[in-house]
């Protein structure tokens, strides 16, 4: 096991992206703490339709370990509340995955500022409050990783103009905890999915996910475990010396670019 007996926090764990990072790392030996606004899995339009278990049951049920802590990370109270949870239950701290995250489409006018600020409250001071009260812990562990869920979108627009800029504020978040927590033996680096199949995508069109796979060379979208398995690796001892770095897992999209 890559990651036996580690403590690790995963932002909106109950869904997608996260459910799958949660369920890898636990396979991995684990103890995983799930938090998010909800404990019941989200079901999308295309993808994700079948029901699921909350992902600590499903955890727990396999033999796992695995805690569920209702958590909205634009609320600082909440997170606050996740890390000394965890302290207390656990009594370590090796891992933050800030992986919790939103998006609300509309271009410059159709975008309210409240959205904007929403957006951006979930997005890029979610993931900086999390870090700064999971730090003192990770600085302890022997294993410290923070790592950080980005986006493709990251590297240009189209998105509207909140969710590629919070995105894009990450992989420069990423930058700045790599120069602070090196020396502290704490690695920090970012994955940047392409388009996975989640509920997240649920704005989008049949019409324009048909149009968008032509543009993956690789001719689909990615699961989470795609990117969950790219989580593992950077979470494990095969990243010891890997830090302010992005991985970016699209099946090559960008590379057409």
């Amino acid at each position: 096991m890559l990651l036996k007996d580690r403590v690790v926090i995963v932002t909106g764990g109950s869904s997608g992206i996260g459910r799958s990072i949660s369920l890898e790392f636990a396979k991995e030996g684990a103890k995983v703490v799930i938090a998010d606004i909800v404990e019941e899995p989200k079901r999308g339009k295309f993808f994700e339709k079948e029901h699921k278990p909350p992902v600590a049951t499903e955890i727990n049920d396999n033999g796992g370990n695995a805690t569920f802590v209702k958590t909205d990370v634009g609320n600082q109270d909440d997170v606050e509340e996740l890390i000394r949870y965890t302290m207390d239950f656990y009594g370590q701290l090796d891992v933050l995955v800030n992986n919790a995250g939103i998006h609300i489409p509309g271009n410059s006018q159709e975008l309210s500022m409240s959205d904007w600020d929403k957006v951006i409250q979930v997005n890029l001071r979610g993931q900086v409050v999390a870090a700064k009260n999971a730090i003192p812990h990770l600085k302890n562990s022997k294993f410290g990783r923070i790592i950080q869920i980005a986006s493709i979108n990251s590297f240009g627009g189209g998105l509207g103009p909140a969710y590629p800029i919070s995105k894009a504020a990450v992989i420069n978040l990423v930058h700045d905890l790599s120069i602070e927590l090196g020396p502290h033996n704490v690695t920090v680096n970012a994955i940047c999915p392409g388009a996975i199949e989640t509920p997240i995508q649920d704005y989008m069109t049949k019409e324009i996910i048909e149009e968008y796979l032509k543009t993956i060379p690789m001719g689909r979208f990615g699961l989470p475990k795609d990117i969950a398995r790219a989580a593992v690796f950077l979470a494990s001892d095969d990243a010891n010396w890997i830090t302010g770095e992005h991985l970016t897992v699209d099946g090559g999209h960008r590379a057409k670019v």
